[in-house]
């Protein structure tokens, strides 16, 4: 391996660590590092499911995917921040899995280490993937593999709070309507919003929507829009519609916090879908409105289906058609629905909101999202969001003002 690609993997190792965090609802679980089969019809992949265990519908997909290409495909499950360390160790010594499934943000960050082929490398056909998801597992103009699916945030609402307090869902439309409906649910006596402002990845996570929803961009995090997004969120806590556990929540304590039923809405993500059924009372779902209306762009979470690099090319065209098949139509629509994910096209997406109406939101969602180190971002997100998390913490704790904590945190990230 070249010196250069050595010192980038270096480099690389220090970024995955601040990206590779739980935004998504994978369980935890580990595995050891295999290494490929002596036999050129043994092809390795590794994927961030331990929750998968041999005899499940994944594992037989992925027997299936081997038997149709004339392969044995070799297995290894890693929680999601193992795998991707261990795929910058594979690399190091040579000794990459044929095929990696991989959290999305942590693409750029392989690529630009040299650990990725890219779809021109490998003939890999994402023609019929949803852009704004693509657009997650691109750097510098070229598209390292093809997501399987993608999950996002959205606000769930508890229907019984909302009519107490006299609240119409539909007439939430923006940010002004939104604060107007917690002003009445507390009026109510009842609990407005919860949300995890954490000082992680979590907290930018949640973030994201209401920054991009006021119309900033992460390169200027200081802009007068990025002020107004982290203005509301202060303005909501001053007046009692939010809780201060917000700055300790993660998604799932403030999940916890939603179904005690107290809450009018909880921002959290697809992943909570089946604990929402077990919640004990009516709920829906609407997209994070944006400041002047629509739909906000939320964060997407998901993981992407890639080809290292190997050193010898000419396996590229079997790990091609183990791909190929894991992510065709057909199969997409079973493994997005086992791992409550969105499919990452129309056509899937259509067959989903068939099967389950409930899906619509998170779908329209989903079309709607946006990839956290899309803008060309890459490895520059992880730095970004660090700076801006400590902004929200900064400036909801009291500490300074959304103006001054997004000031520095600008500086910072410069």
């Amino acid at each position: 391996m070249k010196r250069s690609t050595r010192r980038r993997l270096t480099a690389a190792a220090m970024t995955v660590v601040a990206v590779a965090t739980g935004t998504t609802a994978c369980s935890s679980g580990s595995g050891s590092t295999d290494t490929k089969g002596a036999g050129s019809g043994t092809y390795t992949l590794w994927d961030p499911y331990p929750q998968f265990a041999k005899g499940s519908a994944w594992v037989k997909l992925l027997d299936d995917c081997g038997t149709k290409a004339g392969v044995k495909v070799k297995r290894t499950a890693f929680d999601t921040s193992d795998l991707a360390n261990k795929t910058l160790l594979a690399a190091q010594q040579d000794n990459s899995p044929d095929v990696l499934i991989v959290d999305n943000p942590v693409v750029s960050t392989l690529a630009e280490a040299g650990v990725l082929t890219t779809t021109d490398d490998n003939d890999l056909d994402t023609s019929k993937v949803d852009a704004n998801l693509l657009a997650a597992g691109q750097s510098h103009g070229k598209t390292y593999g093809t997501p399987i699916g993608a999950n996002t945030l959205a606000l769930y609402y508890n229907k019984k709070v909302l009519k107490t307090a006299g609240v119409d869902i539909s007439s939430v439309k923006d940010w002004k309507s939104l604060t107007e409906a917690l002003a009445k649910v507390e009026k109510a006596g009842k609990k407005g919003i919860t949300f995890s402002a954490i000082g992680t990845e979590e907290g930018s996570f949640q973030f994201l929507p209401w920054f991009w929803g006021s119309g900033a961009k992460l390169t200027e995090v200081d802009s007068d829009e990025a002020v107004s997004a982290l203005s509301l969120w202060k303005d909501w806590l001053d007046k009692g519609y939010a809780p201060n556990s917000v700055l300790n929540n993660t998604q799932t304590t403030s999940w916890q916090e939603f179904t005690s039923g107290d809450y009018a809405f909880a921002e959290n993500g697809t992943w909570q879908l089946a604990n929402a059924e077990k919640a004990g009372f009516d709920y829906g779902v609407v997209p994070v409105p944006s400041a002047t209306g629509g739909d906000a762009a939320a964060p997407t979470g998901g993981e992407f289906v890639t080809l290292p690099v190997q050193g010898d090319t000419g396996r590229y065209a079997t790990s091609q058609k183990l791909v190929s098949c894991l992510t065709s139509s057909e199969n997409l629509l079973a493994t997005d629905t086992t791992l409550s994910y969105v499919a990452p096209t129309g056509e899937v997406q259509d067959k989903q909101a068939a099967a389950n109406p409930a899906l619509k939101p998170w779908i329209d969602a989903v079309k709607a999202a946006k990839g956290r180190t899309s803008d060309d971002l890459g490895t520059k997100y992880p730095k970004i969001s660090e700076q801006l998390w400590k902004a929200v913490q900064s400036a909801l704790s009291g500490s300074t003002s959304p103006e001054d904590a997004l000031s520095a945190a600008q500086s910072a990230a410069k």
